[in-house]
């Protein structure tokens, strides 16, 4: 459900707000670290399915030795599933993650030349890719609009009074009518570091929060 407030919201006001603390305490998501830096499709693709319930600097590290034996995807397809398993480790589910990217690379040889398909569909169809991811890869690698929801875009805008939502499809289906267009991809990266800093699930820093002003804080039973 879309709220009424969400109409009325000076998104232009917000995401600069949100842009500017992002930049202000060097804390850009990883995944577009890896994109800011050179990182290409292959990377932010492969960096984004280890990253699933993974600390950022837990993903950053498993990815470097991963991507320092693997540059590529017909790399990546020919090390043994075991290799890859000591290399991403100690990430979340990384068994089961191993054998994705293993496949992910064989199907990417096989299949796309080695190249990371730029089509929602055809991410979809990629084993441990979600929406979440294949919106973060088409937005982050390829600059393609899209809106990424994962748990800190989905908890913060129902928390502002933007939507409410119990699912992340809905909170995704529900901004994609009343958010610019032109925020789209940068609306991922700017809640992903104001979540993390600021807006805690429990207990957020609302005497810390630059958006105060714009937030109707739903939700919120404890604060600091």
């Amino acid at each position: 459900m879309i709220m009424p407030y969400a109409k009325t919201l000076n998104y232009d006001e917000l995401m600069e707000i949100l842009f500017l603390e992002m930049h202000s305490h060097h804390n850009l998501p990883l995944i577009n670290k890896i994109k800011k830096e050179g990182g290409y499709p292959y990377r932010v693709l492969i960096s984004t399915v280890l990253s699933s319930r993974t600390k950022d600097e837990v993903t950053a590290q498993a990815s470097e030795k991963l991507f320092s034996r693997a540059s590529n995807a017909q790399k990546l397809s020919q090390l043994p599933e075991q290799e890859i398993i000591s290399l991403i480790y100690p990430v979340g589910f990384y068994r089961i993650k191993a054998k994705n990217i293993k496949n992910i690379a064989n199907i990417l040889c096989q299949e796309y030349k080695g190249i990371v398909p730029n089509k929602l569909g055809d991410l979809l169809q990629l084993p441990g890719v979600g929406r979440k991811t294949a919106n973060l890869v088409l937005s982050v690698a390829f600059k393609i609009k899209a809106i990424t929801v994962d748990t800190h875009v989905h908890r913060i805008s129902n928390r502002i009074g933007i939507v409410k939502t119990k699912k992340p499809a809905e909170t995704e289906q529900d901004l994609q009518i009343v958010l610019p267009k032109k925020y789209w991809i940068s609306f991922n990266a700017c809640l992903v570091a104001h979540g993390q800093v600021i807006c805690k699930p429990i207990s957020p820093f609302c005497s810390q929060c630059n958006i105060f002003r714009y937030c109707q804080r739903i939700g919120v039973d404890k604060k600091r």
